[in-house]
């Protein structure tokens, strides 16, 4: 039996297709085993995100040559999509996009070519030229199925209905590394939420690249708020979280039928990336700081108290201290509950890295600053404004503190709360009541 260990690096997205590749492998007889131990073969789900993304990317793939010379190295998802002829010879195997599902099979022909180029006599095994699986993900309509029965997490569950970007935000390079929007049947996703009902998970977590697309290369009817109310019918599910949504997506329809559905949780997360409309336009982002808050408002209409969180991009070329500082006042306007403050990291093969204007570093860093302190401000508000009230706790873990062992879980907005006593509640649905901030978890 060989080992085989994982790695993923990235986002939500990621890690669904790491822990898809990690059943597949176990269904081929492979023995999983940390990444940090010796392996036959290692698997690094890559990131390209950020210039940042693809170095940690190219230090993963150094690491497993380093802990296993003899070892097949496997290099798959998003860098090597984007930047395969940068993959260096540490790597065996690279896999693209859409094609992880045959990760198993790869494997077997690649040891199966790599024994026949044997001709030493001696019976080792020898090291292969090395094998490319990549497509023109650009091109292809196929949405790539990858299910999974369990997930690393005990109560939660991701599950991963949606891939690919027809946005081509001027900043990204996701669009070309995960193709154009491409949708999960709806029958294959509720098919999927009943089995880990089945198995006691009370929560799933509706997640892909670009989820407000969902549903757009599919039959007319067939949408994001359609295959919601589907899932809403699935028997065991307690609550529906949703991943990042676009803000445009928020409709009067969208919001009260939401409001209607006793499973959905009311933290929604709309990206934002700056609240100056002039940095929108640079950015391509197709809204206005009006219509933004709108959206906001309509959540606000609709379910009381939302956790609204969002990611703000500083220091975006060509932004001023005027621009910045309108940006920072329309992030305090709309009161979130937790802003994602991101430094502009310069991504090659994006519109925005070739423009004139780049701020600098230092620049950056102030701005990121003085944004974090206010979202640590509006934080401590919003979870201020729990204080004296009885919450849904889904119970995960229990956690040592200073004064006691702590039963720790997250409310319906994704305040991590615990309550402290001994007894094991992992999994269980508990009122809590929220007498201090102690009770708050960071």
């Amino acid at each position: 039996m060989k080992k085989a260990a994982l790695h993923n690096l990235g986002c939500k997205v990621n890690a669904y297709e790491t822990e898809a590749m990690q059943e597949i492998l176990e269904q081929s007889g492979y023995e999983i085993v940390p990444f940090d131990e010796r392996a036959d073969v290692y698997v690094i789900n890559t990131c390209t995100v950020t210039n940042m993304a693809d170095r940690k990317s190219r230090q993963m793939l150094h690491r497993a040559r380093k802990m296993n010379p003899e070892a097949v190295v496997v290099a798959a998802g998003c860098y090597v999509q984007a930047k395969a002829g940068e993959v260096d010879d540490c790597v065996d195997i690279v896999i693209g996009n859409n094609k992880k599902h045959e990760l198993a099979r790869i494997l077997e022909e690649f040891f199966r070519e790599r024994q026949a180029n044997d001709t030493d006599g001696t019976g080792t095994e020898k090291t292969g030229a090395g094998r490319r699986d990549i497509i023109d993900i650009s091109r292809t309509p196929e949405y790539e199925e990858m299910r999974l029965t369990r997930t690393g997490e005990h109560t939660r569950a991701y599950i991963k209905v949606q891939d690919g970007c027809n946005q081509f935000c001027s900043y990204c390079i996701i669009p070309y590394a995960r193709g154009r929007v491409r949708s999960r049947r709806m029958e294959d996703v509720v098919d999927q939420v009943r089995a880990l009902a089945g198995q006691g998970y009370k929560e799933v977590v509706l997640t892909g690249i670009h989820l407000s697309s969902y549903g757009l290369d599919l039959d007319q009817g067939e949408d994001l708020l359609s295959l919601i109310c589907a899932v809403h019918e699935v028997e065991g599910i307690c609550r529906i979280r949703l991943g990042s949504l676009e803000p445009r997506i928020i409709t009067e329809e969208f919001a009260r039928t939401l409001s209607t559905l006793p499973k959905i949780c009311p933290h929604f997360h709309l990206s934002l990336q700056s609240g100056c409309d002039e940095t929108l336009r640079r950015m391509n982002r197709r809204y206005t700081t009006e219509e933004y808050y709108e959206k906001c408002q309509l959540l606000r209409k609709y379910f009381d108290n939302p956790a609204l969180t969002t990611d703000v991009i500083v220091g975006f070329p060509q932004e001023s201290e005027e621009e910045f500082e309108r940006s920072m006042a329309f992030v305090d306007k709309v009161d979130f509950y937790e802003t994602h403050i991101f430094k502009y990291s310069r991504r090659e093969g994006t519109k925005a890295a070739a423009m004139e204007g780049q701020v600098p570093e230092q620049v950056k860093n102030a701005r990121s600053a003085q944004l974090i302190a206010l979202g640590r401000r509006k934080q401590q508000a919003y979870e201020d404004r729990l204080i004296g009230k009885c919450v849904e706790v889904l119970m995960e873990e229990a956690v040592e503190r200073e004064d006691g062992i702590y039963q720790v879980g997250h409310t319906k907005e994704y305040v991590k709360v615990g309550q402290k006593t001994t007894e094991n509640l992992a999994n269980q649905l508990i009122n809590v009541e929220i007498e201090n901030r102690l009770q708050i978890i960071h």
